[in-house]
């Protein structure tokens, strides 16, 4: 058996730590000496930097704290003023710093600028210089030239009869050619049957009910109430109706009093147009206006027509139920003279009268606008 070995004594270094042999008299880390009982004799001179001190005084110290304020509101300043700086400005100077060589200039494309076309107009033509002749009138002069009365009549500041004299001088306005008007959009079954429903609007009166509005008018009170969108048969005071009265019961209810029916208005004359000109006795004219309602059995359409030329100045009234009229050949002119027609249209009621007394007629409506035609023979021409 080998001998069993001792350990070797050692001692720490008081300083760093170190473990040391027991017989060392030096630290080979931190250099310190010690004697044999383990006390230190010198501690190793360990040297360090030291960092330059800086003394300021209480003045300096403020004077960079006021200087540190400065610059903090110059900064705040300058960003504050860009934000609120119009950036179109920025645009124009960065175009005036650019080089003219450095790219071309953007311009705006013509089809940007370009402006839509106009529609040809028609250019007026000048008028005509005429001397009137022996037994000439304004409506033969107009059929003459295919103008209207009014034109000559405005043209020359002549009175509203249009008097002329022998060898007077006229300015006889040329006709403008007009484009025929578009055609108007045909309307639909019910939207026909809604234009052509006359109407009234009834305010209801205190203690008026549905029952007696309806009895008074003779209509339905299904029929007010589905015409109005009324959700039950009660009305109040003040309330506003529409009576439709184009939807009247064929047998008259009691009325507590008799109603009159409202007027119509004035028929729309449609042709011919106001100061036409009909050359040719054997002509048909036609005359036409539009519908305002659906007349009753006892109503109907009064066309009253005068001949302004003739010496007697005769008038007529015929009765249709149509919206157009034919003028018979007997309204011709005689001897191929030219003569000036007036006529207009408006409704009227049959009241009574029998087939010895004849009928008699009311008015129930607006008279229309007068319009006026000439009628003269091709022949009399020069």
């Amino acid at each position: 058996m080998s001998p069993e070995k001792k350990p070797s004594s050692t001692k720490l270094c008081p300083v760093c730590g170190t473990r040391l042999s027991d017989s060392a008299t030096r630290c080979l880390v931190c250099g310190t000496e010690f004697d044999q009982n383990n006390k230190t004799l010198r501690e190793p001179d360990i040297r360090t930097k030291r960092l330059p001190e800086v003394t300021l005084s209480l003045p300096a110290i403020l004077g960079l704290l006021v200087l540190f304020i400065t610059l903090i509101a110059v900064v705040v300043f300058m960003v504050i003023n860009n934000k609120t700086k119009d950036p179109g400005d920025n645009a124009q100077v960065e175009l005036i710093e650019e080089p003219p060589t450095a790219s071309p200039t953007i311009t705006t494309t013509p089809t940007i600028t370009l402006t839509p076309t106009e529609a040809p107009t028609w250019t007026p033509l000048p008028p005509i210089d005429y001397v009137v002749k022996p037994g000439e009138s304004c409506a033969g002069i107009a059929a003459a030239f295919n103008v209207s009365v009014q034109s000559i009549i405005l043209e020359n500041n002549l009175a509203a009869n249009c008097e002329l004299f022998e060898n007077q001088e006229l300015r006889i306005p040329q006709p403008t050619p007009t484009a025929s008007p578009q055609p108007t959009a045909t309307l639909s079954e019910i939207e026909q049957t809604e234009a052509a429903c006359e109407t009234i609007s009834y305010t209801v009166q205190l203690n008026d009910t549905l029952s007696s509005i309806a009895n008074t008018y003779n209509v339905a009170m299904a029929t007010i109430r589905e015409y109005n969108g009324l959700l039950s048969d009660t009305v109040f005071e003040g309330q506003n109706l529409t009576i439709p009265l184009c939807q009247r019961r064929p047998t008259p209810g009691p009325t507590p009093t008799p109603t009159q029916l409202p007027p119509y208005p004035a028929p729309n004359l449609l042709l011919p147009a106001d100061g036409a000109s009909f050359i040719a006795v054997s002509d048909t004219i036609t005359l036409q206006w539009a519908a305002v309602g659906a007349l009753e059995t006892n109503e109907a359409y009064a066309v009253t027509i005068m001949d302004l030329t003739s010496e007697e100045k005769w008038s007529t009234t015929e009765y249709v139920r149509d919206t157009s009229f034919i003028i018979p050949a007997s309204f011709a002119p005689p001897e191929g003279k030219p003569h000036v027609f007036r006529w207009s249209v408006n409704i009227v009621r049959q009241v009574g009268g029998s087939e010895e007394d004849g009928e008699n007629w009311e008015i129930a409506g607006t008279r229309s606008e007068e319009r006026v035609f000439a009628w003269m023979n091709s022949s009399a021409l020069p």
